[in-house]
């Protein structure tokens, strides 16, 4: 821990002790959760972000979309509007959020909703005409309002919960303890190298509890993917240069892929959910045209792609080569099958034949 961290774990304490009143007045059902009668799925994490909740609630959505109709209910991160929403491709994401706007996008026969409060956004999608038989919410982990069929925590290879500290001394969120109520954890992001040592490592420090499925994933890259439609047209044999940007949680992962594909990677990181400035535009413009060659290109994420496309200054990003590059979430050990089955299990038995 640095030494400005550890200047803030006093108000870490006090961070501490407000989390443990809040979960006991849960615990000893002072406040009491609201249990819904179809199948909710929370996928969330302990801490600030970075753990790849966005492809794992895409996983479950590919998994459930072609048996069941499904929502995705998420509050809309830093969206500039409130209350229940129901997305649509119209709507950009200063609306609905980056996550919600790539889903929509993504997706076109599920629902995507956003409203801070799950239990309000919840009846409010059981009031359509055409109601969800499934919810997943989307980062609702810590909330304890909304009493979730099956609990799904994530935690990030690279920055394991019980390794870390709460916020602000550390990345924490929540109290690391309440990992005990997930019904399954996963460590995301794990490298694609999967050794019998890692996993026995992993086991030990996480030591879930019985009863608990503990499962590794890794992510899986696409391919470049154009933005713009300049790139549609220029999608160089070789790549010499890729000049990255993105505003993610954790962009390690991401970073290594591409060091990959090029002989030279020239990283740009903004903080997670980065809303892009005209100036940042400018800066990427100018350093883009003084690299040398011709075999160059600018790269981003899916959810950054989002979030450029509905910039109004996204036009001057025309003329350059923009791609990003899709993820999926995989399981090793050949464990999908079994993470699948049991989330179509409990969906089976709790999906009325109406």
């Amino acid at each position: 821990m640095g030494g400005l961290r550890l200047l803030l774990l006093p108000v870490a304490w006090i961070y501490q002790l407000i989390l443990i009143v809040r979960h006991k007045l849960f615990d000893w059902q002072i406040l009491r959760p609201v249990a819904f009668q179809h199948p909710v799925i929370c996928v969330g994490n302990l801490s600030m972000g970075g753990t790849g909740k966005t492809p794992q609630v895409e996983y479950i959505i590919r998994l459930l979309k072609n048996n069941y109709r499904i929502a995705t209910l998420s509050r809309g991160y830093r969206r500039k509007s409130s209350g229940f929403l129901l997305a649509s491709n119209e709507m950009t994401y200063q609306q609905i959020g980056d996550e919600p706007k790539q889903y929509i996008n993504k997706f076109d026969d599920i629902i995507v909703a956003v409203d801070e409060k799950r239990v309000h956004g919840i009846r409010k999608l059981q009031e359509l005409p055409n109601p969800p038989k499934i919810v997943i919410l989307d980062d609702a982990f810590q909330h304890r309002q909304v009493k979730p069929g099956i609990n799904i925590l994530l935690t990030d290879f690279h920055n394991l919960y019980p390794n870390d500290w709460l916020f602000p001394a550390g990345n924490l969120r929540d109290l690391s303890s309440q990992a005990r109520r997930a019904n399954v954890i996963i460590v995301t992001k794990t490298p694609r190298v999967f050794s019998p040592f890692t996993k026995r490592r992993l086991i030990e420090i996480i030591r879930p509890q019985p009863g608990q499925m503990l499962y590794f994933s890794y992510l899986d890259y696409g391919r470049l993917t154009p933005v713009n439609n300049k790139s549609k047209v220029f999608i160089p044999k070789t790549l010499t240069t890729i000049l990255m940007f993105c505003g993610i949680g954790n962009p390690y992962p991401f970073e290594e892929h591409l060091r990959d594909l090029c002989s030279n990677l020239i990283v740009h990181d903004y903080p997670d959910h980065h809303v892009y400035t005209e100036n940042d535009i400018k800066h990427l413009e100018r350093e883009f045209e003084a690299i040398l060659g011709k075999n160059k290109i600018m790269v981003t994420t899916e959810k950054d792609a989002m979030r450029l496309i509905d910039s109004p200054y996204f036009s001057r990003l025309e003329r350059f080569p923009l791609f990003y590059i899709p993820i999926e979430v995989k399981f090793h050990e050949n464990k999908a099958k079994g993470f699948d089955q049991y989330l179509t299990e409990y969906v089976r038995k709790n999906t009325s034949n109406d």
